[in-house]
Parts: structure tokens; C-alpha cells; sequence
């Protein structure tokens, strides 16, 4: 199987322009678990571009498990640590004594995820070249 990083940074892109889309809709909840989703797919990209394999959903151990010669800022971990809180409750409902996600997420939340997703982005597609 061949290198697939390009199809994953693609993908990436997709789910932040997505994470727009939604936040201009007001389905801020959306917006959040799409750029936890895009920053997934860069960090992937990344691996798969080293030749190496990632698994699991939680960026701030993707990130954390880059190889040692990748400098990730962290101003970088502090944004996976936002989006990690983005991966679960912005879809399940059980995740609040009551109400839905859409009830509790906010335009500022999805707004900062963004942010967010968009230096992962950037630093994965430097790093990427």
C-alpha cells in the first residue's frame, strides 16, 4: 500500500472547511468535533508521510508521539488539549446530565477549535513540505 499522507491532509481540509460551514450554520457543537476531526487527519498526514503508522483519537498523544526531531510548539499541545474535549461530547447527549450538545456549545468554543485546527493544519503541512 502505497503512502497515503496527501489523501489524509486532503481530508483534513475537507473537516475545516466543514468546521466553517458549521459555524456559520450555528451548529457549534459541529463545528468543534470537525476541527478536532481535521486536526486528527493532519496529524495522521504527518505519520504517514514519516512512514509511520498512528492510531487512536487522542491528539494530544498523537502529537506527543511524533519522533523527537519534530519541535511541536506548545502553544500546538495546548490547542490538541481543546480539541481532545471536542471528540466525545459534542455528539452524545449522555455526555450532560441533561439537554444535548447543542444546547451547550457556543459560538467562541467553535470559533477557538478552529483556531485551533487551523495551526495544526499549518504546522503539519510546513513539516509535510
Amino acid at each position: 500500500m502505497g503512502n497515503r499522507y496527501a489523501d489524509w491532509l486532503r481530508q483534513a481540509e475537507a473537516d475545516l472547511r466543514h468546521a466553517r460551514h458549521a459555524l456559520e450554520d450555528g451548529d457549534y457543537e459541529w463545528s468543534c468535533f470537525a476541527s478536532q476531526q481535521a486536526a486528527e487527519k493532519a496529524i495522521k498526514a504527518l505519520f504517514q508521510k514519516l512512514g509511520m503508522e498512528a492510531w487512536g483519537h487522542t491528539l494530544t498523544v498523537l502529537i506527543g508521539n511524533l519522533p523527537p526531531q519534530i519541535q511541536v510548539p506548545s502553544e500546538l499541545v495546548d490547542c490538541t488539549r481543546v480539541l481532545d474535549k471536542h471528540y466525545i461530547p459534542t455528539r452524545y447527549p449522555n455526555s450532560f446530565d441533561s439537554g444535548a450538545p447543542t444546547d451547550f456549545y457556543t459560538r467562541m468554543e467553535a470559533q477557538h477549535a478552529i483556531q485551533c485546527a487551523e495551526a495544526i493544519l499549518e504546522f503539519c503541512r510546513r513539516q509535510i513540505g
